[in-house]
């Protein structure tokens, strides 16, 4: 029998299958219902949750959210512009925003006031006047929002003067009244009787609070730095933006589908504990790759991955396809996107690296997760003159055999300056695992997916 958060999630799932009939989004949904049930169990009391989503599911998603965290621990729906395109905008509205829904689990959460800068204008327009030090600063009311009988006070201040509380009453004791006007934190107005106002100077202030609608985050366009060719990677400001805002340093931040990492990149950066959670082996590789290269020397745990032959072989059995993504993406590849399934035309995927003209070269990964012969790296070869690539990796799940050891070693060295390596080479699951690499001039990740980038157009074969 289900009970409490289940029992209202069915409820939900039940009648939005009533509504919607059995389709792609009805299974969606129903898959997300299971896996929000089970984050708001581990939420801590004072945490929060964000998901993200486009406008095409996210009305539906919060009625399931409402279900299970409850209506009152509604919080927000923001609005983020992801893009600036408007190619879709043929018949309707260009879609340049997804959503981002904000809950509670309940009571009092984290929470860290957001802020950005404020705009030239705003500054020439409000920031008007200065101090003989030159710094500057805009008047504040120190008049009380409400009745306050307690804070009707006549107040002399150090020019001399005595001033008059509004109706109201002052908004700040007689103390920091006080305390206000021996640092020079007081404005006195030119007339007897103008009112007594508070210096807000510029280079304290913290900017605007952040609302509800994000258009200030820069998208990842093409030609950015951080793009790392993951088909929905989000900008770190983005996470480090929700991170700063509903956590503190030490706490810990999960993200379930954590992707490319972003989330677990800005949880880093920002001094939080993290978990990251992902299904495909292209993900964890990439994000290992990730963080290695912007937090040297950084500590963690991977788990569901290959720790030894043995369990090479097991991911090989039960899927190809990851034993695939899996092995390449170790070495640092990028898995070859072809076009229909099957059509891989003998690659199965690239690495990019630079020879001593700083020229970009390609060498061709080819995997084998069952049976391998010699006829295999005679297929590969072929495959590197077809491709006119400088060089070819043979990764395979068990030990070649001499033939195929000889049939590699005929294919010859790729040089580069003064330098020399076989041209065909052959590596297995278990040497990856210890640490081995393809021999080349390979560059460090910044310039790997600087040169990804470049032989995109040419090849089209970026992840």
């Amino acid at each position: 029998v289900l009970k409490g958060k289940n029992s209202d999630a069915a409820i939900m799932l039940k009648a939005m299958l009533a509504a919607l009939g059995r389709n792609d989004m009805m299974a969606y949904l129903a898959m997300m219902a299971v896996r929000l049930l089970e984050l708001h169990r581990v939420l801590k009391p004072t945490g929060s949750l964000y998901l993200h989503c486009d406008p095409v599911a996210s009305h539906y998603l919060k009625i399931l959210l409402d279900a299970i965290f409850s209506p009152k621990n509604f919080l927000a729906e923001l609005i983020w512009k992801r893009t600036s395109a408007h190619a879709n905008a043929t018949q309707s509205f260009g879609a340049v925003h997804d959503v981002l829904l904000f809950y509670k689990k309940g009571g009092s959460i984290i929470w860290n006031q957001q802020y950005t800068r404020y705009t030239d204008a705003y500054i020439a327009e409000h920031f008007v006047h200065k101090d003989p030090d030159g710094r500057l600063f805009r008047r504040s009311d120190l008049r009380n929002p409400g009745v306050r009988p307690n804070l009707m006070y006549d107040y002399t201040a150090s020019n001399g003067r005595t001033y008059a509380p509004h109706s109201n009453g002052w908004a700040v004791s007689l103390e920091v009244m006080k305390e206000l006007d021996r640092q020079n934190r007081l404005f006195f107005p030119a007339k007897e009787n103008g009112r007594l106002r508070k210096k807000i100077y510029l280079d304290e202030s913290l900017g605007v609070p952040i609302t509800d609608v994000w258009e200030d985050l820069p998208p990842i366009h093409a030609s950015s730095p951080e793009r790392l060719g993951y088909p929905t990677q989000k900008p770190v400001a983005l996470l480090e933006r929700i991170v700063a805002a509903s956590s503190s340093e030490g706490d810990v931040v999960l993200d379930p589908f954590c992707g490319c990492g972003t989330t677990v990149h800005a949880a880093q950066k920002l001094k939080r504990q993290w978990i990251g959670i992902d299904v495909t082996h292209l993900a964890v590789a990439l994000i290992e790759r990730r963080l290695k290269e912007a937090f040297p020397g950084i500590k963690y745990d991977v788990f569901g991955v290959p720790k030894d032959a043995a369990g090479a072989a097991d991911l090989a059995a039960r899927d190809k396809h990851e034993f695939q993504k899996w092995i390449v993406a170790t070495i640092g590849g990028q898995p070859y996107k072809g076009g229909k399934k099957g059509m891989d035309r003998g690659i199965d995927g690239f690495l990019h690296f630079r020879d001593v003209d700083n020229q970009p070269q390609t060498a061709i990964i080819s995997v084998k997760g069952g049976g391998t012969k010699s006829g295999d790296i005679r297929d590969l070869k072929g495959v590197l003159e077809r491709e006119g690539a400088a060089i070819g990796v043979f990764l395979t799940l068990g030990k070649p055999s001499r033939e195929m050891e000889k049939e590699a070693a005929s294919a010859g060295f790729y040089e580069t300056g003064n330098h020399k390596f076989p041209r065909l080479q052959l590596l297995t699951a278990e040497q990856v695992i210890e640490g081995q690499r393809p021999k080349a001039p390979f560059s460090h990740f910044e310039s790997l997916k600087k040169a990804s980038r470049e032989s995109e157009d040419k090849q089209g074969r970026l992840i």
